[in-house]
């Protein structure tokens, strides 16, 4: 298998997993397992970690599982790779939803990008809504392009 196959598989993956990623947010977290979605909703948080917490892990089982696949059948089948392609969203995501949007951790807080400011506008308006219904803007990485065009109009004010 070339390196170049690897890469596209394991870019492929990570650009799958925003889509797995949004319909599992739209139906499952606020769907049937919204019991452990539901605290992400909440103003105040008890704690560092939520319930919602655990979906890090539900993700991450069949990363792991692909990584054990993958490693057992050798390099050339594509296990391992997808397995690594949906461990790059995984972090992507942690990045991104726990550090930049969250502030979980201090860092990544100011930004004149436009497109991390949709991404941070469209995460908001999605937490305007504290229950399961009616919610919008489900995905973390492709935002309605509307919160692109709004963040680059107030940066282009914000510099004249």
């Amino acid at each position: 298998m070339s390196i170049w196959t690897i890469f596209a598989i394991v870019a492929g993956t990570a650009v799958f997993m925003e889509f797995v990623a949004w319909a599992t947010h739209k139906y499952v977290m606020h769907g049937f397992l919204w019991s452990l979605h539901s605290d992400h909703h909440k103003k105040d948080h008890y704690g560092f970690l939520e319930r919602n917490d655990a979906f890090f892990l539900i993700f991450a089982i069949p990363s792991m599982i692909l990584f054990i696949v993958g490693s057992l059948k050798g390099l050339h089948t594509p296990w391992l790779w997808i397995g690594l392609g949906i461990l790059v969203y995984g972090i992507l995501y942690f990045v991104v939803h726990e550090i930049f949007i969250h502030q979980r951790i201090k860092w990544l807080r100011n930004t004149k990008n436009a497109y991390f400011l949709s991404i941070r506008k469209a995460h908001k308006v999605h937490h305007k809504h504290l229950g399961k219904e009616d919610g919008e803007c489900f995905g973390m990485l492709v935002v309605p392009f509307k919160y692109y065009r709004e963040a680059r109009k107030a940066l282009a004010q914000q510099r004249s």
